[in-house]
């Protein structure tokens, strides 16, 4: 999936930061993630977003899904 709209360069997940979990698209086990993990943001790089924000961590497109959990959208494409 390209996107159609701007979604910010995060980079790579720096390890010293604060990142939520990263899920493809098609796995659901985040779904049965504890409560006590749900957030209702999620972290890249120790920046806060928003559910239904989008990143681009280098060419992949990552959604903030409502758990606090980035799953895996597509690609990322620059015009």
């Amino acid at each position: 999936m390209a996107i159609s709209h701007e979604a910010p360069q995060v980079g790579a997940p720096d390890p010293e930061a604060k990142n939520s979990p990263i899920f493809d698209e098609w796995d659901n086990e985040y779904l049965s993630l504890d409560l006590e993990l749900e957030t209702g943001v999620c972290y890249f790089n120790g920046e806060t977003y928003k559910r239904g924000d989008y990143v681009c961590s280098g060419s992949e497109l990552l959604r903030c899904e409502e758990k606090g959990v980035w799953v895996r959208e597509g690609s990322c494409h620059r015009r």
